[in-house]
């Protein structure tokens, strides 16, 4: 028996199977197709995404293969710029805040990391037929195969089409927003101009048009309703909506392809021991380039708890999952639509309208606009400040080792105390922390101290101020468990925790993430 099987191999199961095999754990991944995609379908993500990426231990391998975006503009018909967004170069996760990239880049460095590793087995060709509940676990049938799978738990990754979910009779939420687009991608072959993160909300043709990396582009088109793209679709047609951008000398389309942009949320994502992740539990508009990366969350999110749980933690943890991830959900899904019906009015009466109030709302504003999103809902957090939240990622410096956090120091669960001023928390909270698997760091004024962390690039230091904290307790997904004002509510903190992942029967412990 299998301690996970991943069902779908995309990034969001890649990820899942990354982070769960990284942990010691044993991971079959059943995928129905017999090779990767190899075609672009996302097209952007974040920082926090890139973090995890750096954490499996890909990032220098993407890094050549991406595009650092700083900006995200909306213009109307005419050209004229009516909602700007602005990207920093470093984000608080220590990396970009917006890269463009080509999918298959990324799933040829994911693919490579998944398989180097020895306790991971990959079947392709492998579609799931059936799913059944056993005493200790979940038995999945396979079609073709003679033989079944076992696994104590499943992480079904099989995208918005979900067969799990369907299996299950878990319904969907719609949140209202439909809407069918063409998507037409480009090999560059020459230098080109062109915009590299731009909606184009003209209701006589919406137009989405970005970068996927520094050797692609996408242009996508509203069409009028799905039954268009059978004409659309033509290579003439789609080089003449393209023409005032790009023509056949600079690029080669390489894939054409229609969507309905949709906005669902699984009613539940846990049934039982089988847990739905990425598309599989939410589908969002495309607008702010979170589907994948709200997918790869989910993957973080998951992987620490069933970590947990396989060393023997009660599987109760695992109900934080949704409560914890819907909320976020929600909120970009939300977002997302507000910006879908700014790009999608087809009125011109109300378009001219809506290009009205936001130019006067972008004279009044005078700055870009920063998208920011909510933390954790209720779950493996407390309710002290900053609980819940995404603790930032910065630079330091241990033992003559420098780098980003994460690097530096380690990952994992981690316990931070301000130790500028001298203060300690003491043999008996270092002693608890150990048995939790817990790494405790004192942030530390090199000019008094040769001991501890030196904080290079200012981040850490300046959380402490601006926050008025002693200590953080953040998670191995990066969100902050919880804060003292004081050492002497450290102790809470990690009794917190222990409620939490301690185990409830002696069972062989696996190796921590890490």
């Amino acid at each position: 028996m299998y301690d996970i099987a991943v069902i779908g191999y995309g990034p969001v199961g890649m990820v899942t199977a990354a982070l769960l095999g990284q942990a010691g754990h044993h991971v079959i991944v059943l995928e129905k197709h017999p090779g990767l995609y190899n075609l672009p379908r996302a097209a952007i993500f974040d920082d926090e995404t890139m973090r995890t990426f750096d954490r499996i231990g890909i990032a220098d391998t993407l890094l050549p293969t991406l595009h650092v975006q700083r900006t995200y503009e909306w213009r109307n018909g005419a050209g004229e710029l009516l909602i700007e967004h602005d990207f920093a170069a470093v984000g608080r996760q220590g990396w970009a805040e917006w890269y463009m990239m080509y999918q298959p880049h990324l799933e040829d460095a994911l693919d490579t990391t998944v398989r180097s590793l020895a306790n991971v087995t990959i079947r392709m060709n492998s579609r799931v037929t059936a799913l059944t509940h056993t005493r200790h676990g979940v038995d999945l049938e396979v079609d073709g195969q003679d033989t079944g799978v076992s696994a104590r738990y499943v992480v079904a990754c099989d995208g918005g089409n979900s067969f799990t979910r369907g299996w299950l009779g878990i319904h969907q939420t719609d949140y209202g927003f439909s809407e069918p687009w063409m998507v037409c991608d480009f090999r560059l072959t020459a230098a080109v101009d062109v915009p590299t993160a731009r909606q184009v909300c003209d209701p006589e043709q919406p137009t989405s048009i970005i970068s996927l990396g520094p050797g692609h582009h996408r242009f996508s088109f509203m069409l009028d309703s799905q039954d268009a793209f059978d004409t659309e679709r033509e290579p003439e047609r789609v080089w003449a909506r393209v023409s005032p951008y790009l023509d056949r000398g600079q690029a080669e389309l390489i894939r054409v392809a229609t969507y309905t942009f949709r906005s669902l949320v699984a009613g539940w994502w846990r049934a039982g021991r089988i847990l739905l992740a990425g598309d599989s539990a939410h589908q969002m508009p495309p607008f702010l380039g979170q589907g994948m990366c709200s997918g790869i969350r989910d993957a973080q999110n998951l992987a620490f708890k069933l970590d947990a749980v396989l060393r023997g933690a009660d599987d109760t943890l695992l109900d934080t999952y949704q409560s914890e991830r819907e909320p976020h959900v929600q909120a970009v899904i939300a977002k997302g639509i507000e910006l879908g019906r700014v790009q999608t009015l087809r009125d011109p009466a109300a378009a001219a309208e809506r290009d009205a109030r936001l130019t006067n709302q972008r004279a009044s504003d005078g700055r870009p606009e920063k998208i920011r999103f909510p933390g954790l809902g209720p779950g493996l957090r407390d309710d002290s400040p900053q609980a819940g939240r995404l603790m930032p990622h910065g630079r330091v410096e241990l033992d003559g080792v420098d780098g980003l956090f994460d690097n530096a120091v380690g990952r994992g669960f981690v316990l931070l105390a301000d130790g500028r001023d001298g203060t300690s928390l003491g043999p008996r909270v270092l002693e608890v922390a150990a048995k939790l698997g817990v790494a405790v760091h004192h942030l530390t004024d090199r000019r008094l101290s040769t001991e501890g962390i030196t904080d290079i690039g200012g981040v850490y230091g300046r959380w402490f101020d601006e926050t008025g904290l002693t200590a953080v307790l953040w998670r191995p997904d990066f969100y902050i468990l919880g804060t003292a004002k004081s050492v002497s509510d450290v102790p809470a903190l990690l009794k917190t925790l222990d409620a939490a992942i301690a185990p409830t029967v002696p069972r062989p412990a696996a190796r921590t993430m890490s």
